[in-house]
């Protein structure tokens, strides 16, 4: 019966996507026909703009005095603080720095000493889960999808606030520091569950120390002895405070600021973030770079010698290895051209810690990719700006030699990233009070109805009349 029903779900799917495709299509010429920027980006890849914020900034071209645009190497500020102003000073004070700066982008101003200890304080009494939570809702149905685990937990969240719907300020503000405090626990949790009854390893939940910062407290929870050396939590701390924020217009950010716009709840808001970021083109992109880099080793036969890592390179570019989409994963950035202000800033943590875990020719390898890759793609493809390694480039790197599993990279973007949604939500709550609805120009043309006695078969393609189009497209409702 069930192989039955599932011939007829796998017929039916077959048949009417083909379908879907016929009656979905759209020509591409009609984009610039009608003006309207695929992806929100015209030619050039510079964004429509869409917002204010008062937030971040990103900067990668200067404005020659002819007025031409020149590309210039990234920077990236939060708050107007350049980000290696941020990283430097607490780098120098050897502190820990995500309660530092999620202060910062929350709330426009750096802490004093007693704000970051009041703040810290916040953050460490609300690493709580409900009673049982972690029983009835984290081990209830695991998945190797931590980003779905995550999302799952914080709309269950939901219902143990009774205060969900309220959309005042201090609600709003109350409810992101907790899911701020949390998330950590609710995506190391979710895989050691998945790892668990999935995958038959030892179970383990290790409750957070109030006394130890947000990437000393994921190494604790996600490592059965709890250990982690100085230098993991700092490089982690540091990928933290880079991926927290990223100048608004990023694909989850424009989500969170369109959720906020619609009046609904924090949790919503804060899911639907999670599930625009879980994607492979935004915060999935770091493990697609070590899968390739893994393909790469598998294939190349001395990753010491440039010119055959020059040819694997390449290779992927002619979409003749790896996915054979012809992309050199970790390089090249909608807005970034001459340098990512991340990659730079994260570079020598990454390569103080390769040499802890004895992976220096590993890291020699990432340096000559970065150093080669954007020649090869010159080389191939005809460019409209530099090509740069992003910070994904090294994070997957980073996140491997820490031992984190792959199945947390996206999470740990979200642990970071959730700093900028609330950033991003409040300054929306607090400026706008329009809910964001963008236009399409539609290209559909009148057909005459049909009872269904009349209709014959159903019809797989139906093309319509460009003529129709044209005559119609100023006459829009």
């Amino acid at each position: 019966m069930q192989k039955s029903f599932e011939k007829m779900m796998n017929d039916f799917t077959e048949k009417h996507c083909k379908i879907c495709v016929e009656n979905n299509s759209i020509n591409v010429e009609l984009f610039d026909e009608y003006g309207v920027k695929r992806g929100l980006r015209d030619k050039n890849g510079k964004g429509v703009l869409s917002g204010i914020t008062n937030i971040s900034l990103i900067k990668a071209t200067d404005i020659a005095d002819d007025g031409h645009v020149i590309p210039c190497d990234g920077q990236l500020y939060y708050r107007g603080y350049n980000i290696y102003d941020l990283t430097g000073g607490f780098r120098e004070d050897k502190r820990y720095g995500f309660e530092e700066v999620a202060y910062l982008l929350l709330f426009g101003e750096l802490p004093n000493k007693d704000n970051l200890k009041e703040f810290r304080s916040i953050l460490a009494k609300n690493r709580r889960l409900p009673t049982n939570f972690v029983r009835d809702v984290i081990m209830k149905a695991p998945s190797k999808d931590i980003m779905n685990s995550l999302t799952k937990s914080v709309l269950t969240l939901a219902s143990y606030d009774d205060e969900v719907t309220d959309n005042s300020l201090d609600n709003v503000l109350r409810q992101c520091l907790m899911l701020i405090s949390v998330f950590p626990m609710l995506a190391v949790y979710g895989y050691h569950a998945y790892n668990h009854y999935e995958c038959d390893e030892s179970f383990y939940i290790h409750r957070p120390d109030d006394n130890l910062s947000a990437a000393e407290n994921i190494l604790r929870m996600l490592r059965p002895d709890k250990k982690y050396s100085e230098v993991e939590a700092r490089v982690l701390d540091l990928a933290l405070v880079l991926h927290m924020e990223h100048g608004g217009g990023n694909n989850s950010t424009f989500t969170t600021r369109v959720v906020t716009s619609a009046g609904s709840d924090t949790y919503s808001v804060m899911a639907a973030a999670l599930s625009s970021l879980k994607g492979p083109k935004h915060g999935g992109a770091n493990i697609k770079v070590v899968e390739m880099m893994q393909d790469l080793k598998n294939t190349v036969h001395d990753i010491t010698d440039e010119d055959e890592v020059r040819e694997y390179l390449r290779k992927l570019v002619r979409r003749e290895a790896f996915d054979r989409r012809g992309l050199i994963y970790g390089m090249g950035h909608a807005v970034y051209s001459i340098s990512d202000p991340r990659a730079v800033a994260f570079k020598e943590f990454v390569e103080l810690l390769a040499k802890e875990k004895h992976q220096s020719e590993e890291f020699s390898l990432y340096s000559m990719i970065e150093r080669i890759a954007p020649e090869v793609i010159g080389e191939e493809r005809a460019i409209y700006k530099g090509v740069s390694a992003n910070v994904d480039f090294y994070s997957g790197f980073v996140y491997s030699m820490l031992g984190i599993p792959q199945e947390l990279f996206t999470p740990i973007f979200a642990m970071a990233r959730i700093v900028g949604w609330s950033a991003h939500r409040m300054e929306e709550l607090i400026n706008v009070d329009k809910i964001i609805r963008p236009a399409y120009q539609s290209i559909v043309v009148p057909r005459v109805y049909e009872s269904l006695k009349d209709r014959s078969t159903l019809r797989i393609s139906h093309k319509e009349d460009h003529t129709l189009q044209l005559t119609m497209k100023d006459k829009s409702c």
